[in-house]
């Protein structure tokens, strides 16, 4: 597959006008369009005493939408680096549900951490109780996302930033954005915002992320074998991001009539029980596939009751997406010990394919008391600004960069280092865009972080769907390290095709 000059990439780029006041009638044309296409978010609760008292009830503000955080336009990636990643996907995947099924290789990776991420102990603590106790499932659901930085060498190359295995979200609302860009282009042309370059509909690749997410619970419904039972949706209280969520809902339900509960950790606690035969029941309805949009942070189980609320679905016969293997694949640490020669062949035996898996990694590198360890130790405190500092999180904002990275690393104990990980910074080309936040456009230099969903769905010995299933953008301002987009850092992209 050949690849485009980085020196090419940069100059195709399209050009965008960096002066909001002619690009004002775009805001109200970008705004609606979001509102009647589903494009939302709920608003953000107050803690206004003045507000509460103005409307004693605030029922509004429970019912209250503001449109998403999105670009105005496209934003560039080369077509070569997203259909290298776009094709890498379902080996991705494999390698990571080998991963899962490697007893051994989770148990002794994931002990070299010892014990100071209590959350990641407490995770391993449950999947060790599950094995032990023998609980079997009638399949697994993989809903992944591979995230990618295009890193400028003297090729435009994707490095993996990290491989997610639990509550990969956007995948609807990244689909809807790209239909809105596709609107815009053949509705406006982008007269007044294009000022150099090309920007077409044909840039704009094909996305099927709005309907892969629900297809591969639908996949693993059908393995529980139940045509009865319902699908439970397990979400964060007071979730904002309620309408990516919806879009999965809804496409189970119109696509395979499949109904979808929402329900907190600590609602499955008080209203589920698993009965003699490990069915896992909520007012009668048995439950066959637990989709996980929460429990990957310790704020996901501020209390006992959450961690039973999940440990009733574990114990169950209900297919959890993702599986506790599956949580535990996808740490940090398991990210840095397949960078180690030999790991990634440990379970791929092709070479070229190991390879080319290989080929997206960046330097990965221990935290702990090992040689290599204090090697990169040594690295960090000399020169903080060439890495970030990974602990075993998702969500955003918890990784550490730059002049914070000595601070950390200088304060904590030999013991709290064994659960962070170096990872070299991925050099990503900045370009100028414009955002809509908040019904305002912002202007802003940001790098783009590529998605690739991918789809997995086996039933222990076959495996019944492999593929990659859509895409995301996370664009954010260049001097913003962190890429979440509930979380506040970035907002919704398409890529444009160079």
């Amino acid at each position: 597959m050949e690849g485009i000059a980085t020196s090419e990439f940069l100059a195709q780029r399209p050009q965008y006008s960096q002066d909001t006041r002619e690009l004002q009638h775009y805001v109200e044309l970008a705004v609606d369009w979001e509102a009647t296409h589903g494009l939302l978010f709920r608003a953000p609760a107050s803690d206004s005493a003045a507000d509460s008292a103005a409307d004693s009830a605030a029922t509004w503000q429970q019912t209250a939408l503001v449109p998403a955080p999105i670009t105005l336009a496209p934003s560039p990636i080369p077509r070569s680096s997203f259909d290298r990643v776009i094709a890498l996907q379902p080996t991705l995947n494999t390698l990571f549900d080998r991963i899962s099924r490697d007893h051994d290789f989770l148990v002794s990776t994931l002990q070299s951490l010892g014990t100071a991420d209590e959350f990641t102990t407490r995770v391993f603590a449950m999947y060790m109780r599950q094995r032990s106790q023998g609980a079997e499932k009638p399949g697994v659901v993989g809903i992944h996302r591979s995230d990618y930085l295009v890193h400028a060498g003297a090729e435009p190359q994707a490095k993996q930033v990290e491989f997610n295995t639990i509550a990969a979200s956007f995948a609807s609302l990244s689909s809807v954005v790209g239909d809105f860009h596709r609107y815009m282009i053949e509705r406006t042309g982008y007269a007044g915002l294009l000022k150099a370059g090309r920007v077409t509909s044909d840039q704009l690749p094909r996305n099927e992320s709005l309907t892969s997410i629900g297809d591969g619970i639908a996949a693993g419904f059908e393995l529980y074998g139940q045509p009865e039972a319902v699908v439970v949706m397990v979400v964060q209280p007071g979730e904002r991001n309620v309408y990516d969520q919806r879009f999965v809902e809804q496409r189970l339900w119109e696509r395979h009539h499949i109904k979808m509960l929402r329900l907190t950790f600590a609602e499955i606690h008080d209203q589920c029980t698993v009965d003699e035969n490990d069915r896992l029941l909520i007012d009668g309805q048995e439950v066959a596939v637990a989709y996980y949009r929460s429990g990957y942070a310790p704020t996901d189980f501020p209390t006992d009751t959450e961690w039973n609320g999940r440990w009733l679905v574990e114990k169950s016969r209900a297919i959890s997406v993702p599986s506790l293997a599956y949580h535990l694949a996808g740490c940090k640490k398991i990210q840095q010990v397949l960078a180690n020669p030999g790991q990634v062949e440990r379970f791929i035996d092709d070479a070229e394919t190991a390879a080319r898996v290989r080929s997206c990694f960046v330097g990965l590198y221990p935290l702990d008391n090992t040689s290599k360890g204090q090697q990169a130790l040594h690295m960090a405190l000399r020169e903080p600004h060439k890495y970030v500092v990974k602990p075993q999180r998702e969500g955003g904002g918890y990784n550490v960069y730059g002049d914070d990275i000595p601070q950390l690393l200088t304060t904590i104990s030999d013991e709290e280092r064994k659960g962070y990980i170096l990872m070299d910074l991925i050099q990503a080309p900045a370009f100028n865009s414009v955002l809509v936040r908040n019904g305002e456009l912002v202007l802003a230099s940001v790098v783009s972080e590529l998605g690739i969903y991918g789809i997995f769905v086996s039933d222990g010995k076959n495996v019944v769907v492999n593929k990659q299933g859509g895409h995301l953008l996370r664009t954010k301002a260049a001097d913003v390290r962190e890429g979440g987009v509930a979380a506040g850092f970035a907002v919704i992209d398409s890529p444009l095709l160079i």
